[in-house]
C-alpha cells in the first residue's frame, strides 16, 4: 500500500454523518480558496475529503507552468489534483504526499480547538512552462468540521519560493510563529518506541498478559499503551493497527 492509498483509507475513516450545512460553508470556503488565487496569485485547490472532489483556480502563478493557459478554475473529480502532480519532480512528489501523512496524524492528535493554528509549509519543484524547474512554495490547511472531529477540507497552495525556508518541510503554528521542522516530525513520532515495541508484539500474537510479564509492566498499562496504539492510528481494533503500522514502516 502506498503512501496515497494509505491517506484515502485514514479520510475515508472519517465520520461525515450528521447534519452539517455543507453546502453553505463549502461556498464560503470556495471564495475563501478563491481570493487566495486572486490576492496571491497562487494555484488554490480546495478538496472535499467528503465528496471527493476538488476546485482548483488559477492566480498568475501558473502563467509560469505548463498549465499557463488554463482557464480560472475546474472542478475535478478527485482530492489529488493530478495534473499539478504531473508537473512536480517525482521525489518531490512522493515527499509531498508522505510529509501530508505525517500532517494528518500530527492534526489528530492536536486538541480539536487547536487545529486551525496549525499549517504544512514545504519546497517542491515544479515544470516551468521553459523546461525548467522552478522552486514553489507549497502550503495545506484543513478545516475541522465545526461539530465533529473529522477534517473536512484540504487547501492547497501553491506559489513561487520567494524566501528560503529553514528546512525542506515544516508545521507552522500560524499564531505563535513556532516552526517545527517535519524532519524531526517523522513517521516514527506518531508511536513512541514503547508502543513500537508492544504493537510487534501485539503483531506475533502475544496477549497483554504475556507482554505484561516479558516487559515487567502491568497488565492496565498494556492496556493503557494499546488504546494510544488506536487513538494515535486512527484505527478501530489491533489488526487494523498492525496493518497501518506495517504500511507505515513503523514494525
Amino acid at each position: 500500500m502506498d503512501t496515497v492509498d494509505i491517506l484515502n483509507k485514514e479520510f475515508s475513516m472519517q465520520d461525515f454523518t450528521g447534519d452539517q450545512p455543507y453546502d453553505e460553508m463549502l461556498v464560503r470556503y470556495k471564495d475563501i480558496a478563491c481570493n487566495y488565487a486572486r490576492m496571491e496569485n497562487v494555484i488554490a485547490v480546495l478538496s472535499d475529503l467528503r465528496t471527493r472532489s476538488s476546485y482548483i483556480y488559477y492566480g498568475g502563478f501558473s502563467q509560469m507552468l505548463e498549465r499557463g493557459g488554463r482557464k480560472r478554475e475546474d472542478k475535478v473529480s478527485s482530492i489529488w489534483e493530478k495534473e499539478l502532480f504531473g508537473l512536480m519532480h517525482q521525489d518531490d512528489l512522493e515527499n509531498k504526499h508522505w510529509q501530508e501523512l505525517c500532517f494528518y496524524h500530527f492534526m489528530k492528535r492536536q486538541p480539536k480547538r487547536k487545529r486551525s493554528d496549525y499549517y504544512l509549509a514545504s519546497k517542491i519543484r515544479m515544470m516551468s512552462c521553459t523546461g525548467s524547474y522552478l522552486s514553489v512554495l507549497h502550503r495545506m490547511f484543513y478545516v475541522l468540521l465545526p461539530s465533529s472531529d473529522s477534517l473536512w477540507l484540504a487547501l492547497c497552495l501553491y506559489g513561487p519560493l520567494t524566501i528560503e525556508l529553514p528546512s525542506q518541510c515544516m508545521i507552522v503554528n500560524s499564531v505563535t510563529g513556532h516552526v517545527t521542522e517535519l524532519e524531526k516530525q517523522n513517521s516514527k513520532k506518531i508511536l513512541s518506541a514503547r508502543e513500537r515495541q508492544i504493537l510487534t508484539m501485539i503483531d506475533k500474537g502475544l496477549t497483554s498478559k504475556e507482554i505484561a510479564r516479558l516487559l515487567s509492566i502491568s497488565i492496565n498499562t498494556v492496556s493503557r499503551h494499546r488504546q494510544e496504539i488506536l487513538a494515535n492510528l486512527q484505527v478501530k481494533n489491533s489488526i487494523e493497527a498492525c496493518r497501518i503500522a506495517k504500511d507505515l514502516k513503523l514494525i
